[in-house]
């Protein structure tokens, strides 16, 4: 048998130990970052944020799109605080999500409408109210054809505001096939919070804005919510369609306009157009 000095013995050891460690610690790092990466993150955050079954909501397992639109507790409360204050009342959303039907038990009396173009939205979620009514639409325009959209409606008499009724417009912005009681009804409350509008090839929100203003137009005093003013289109047309001048609140993403009736006007703004290059 072959016999190690003490002294010779004793770096062995030490390297050994060494080795062992450094493996410990390898195995350690690669199991925290497959528990920490972002998508792991964003997946446990998805599944504590959305509700399973909330205010009588039905939502189905495609959680992920349904958290991309939640509002925050403080928007919600903004929002659901000035219907509060005009129910019973004509409201329309353009849009539709599981905070949005509490708005619609708020307005008990009234009448509630949402235009949605998101069949998985209109299918996961059940509406029994008599006095709320989900419509299923289709948006063609995306948001990448903002820029052009806003050139054509400052060049077009048939985008102007003193222009006939939004069904017979020529105007490219104007949404002519939705349901007939969005242009029957004189409406209190617009919410503009759909299409998704995010990103360049989905469908973008200029037409919903547009439309919203003028509907807001053919009544007395309708407020108008744009959703989202932090992204560039929703901040370009509200600017453009429902004015500065008009802005009479915000809370978080949103924008609340207070829109009177004009009907002589050929503007949409009384003060100077916003200038937007591109």
């Amino acid at each position: 048998m072959m016999m190690f000095p003490g002294k010779k013995l004793l770096p062995l050891l030490v390297f050994i130990l060494a080795c062992l460690s450094i493996l410990r610690l390898v195995k350690i790092a690669i199991n925290t970052s497959h528990s920490s990466s972002p998508a792991a993150a964003f997946s446990s955050s998805v599944e504590q944020k959305v509700p399973s079954n909330a205010a009588g909501v039905h939502i189905g397992s495609h959680k992920t799109s349904l958290n991309a639109t939640l509002l925050a507790p403080k928007e919600f409360m903004f929002l659901s605080d000035l219907i509060r204050r005009k129910a019973p009342c004509n409201l329309l959303i353009f849009g539709l999500q599981p905070q949005y039907l509490n708005l619609s038990s708020i307005n008990a009396g009234g009448i509630t409408i949402f235009l949605e173009d998101d069949p998985y939205k209109i299918s996961e979620i059940d509406a029994d109210s008599n006095g709320t009514h989900i419509y299923k639409v289709e948006y063609k325009v995306p948001a990448k054809k903002a820029y052009e959209l806003l050139k054509h409606a400052r060049e077009s008499p048939a985008c102007a505001p003193a222009t006939s009724l939004l069904l017979q417009s020529t105007c490219k912005l104007a949404l002519r096939s939705l349901p007939k009681q969005v242009y029957q009804l004189k409406w209190d409350v617009v919410v503009v919070d759909g299409p998704i509008g995010d990103a360049p090839e989905a469908p973008g929100r200029m037409s919903t804005i547009y439309t919203a203003s003028m509907l807001a137009r053919a009544g007395t005093t309708t407020h108008v919510l744009v959703h989202d003013v932090h992204r560039t289109i929703e901040k370009w047309f509200s600017w453009e369609f429902l004015c500065e001048e008009n802005l009479v609140s915000s809370k978080g993403k949103f924008w609340n306009f207070s829109i009177s009736n004009h009907s002589n006007s050929t503007r949409f703004c009384s003060s100077d157009t916003v200038r937007i290059v591109n």
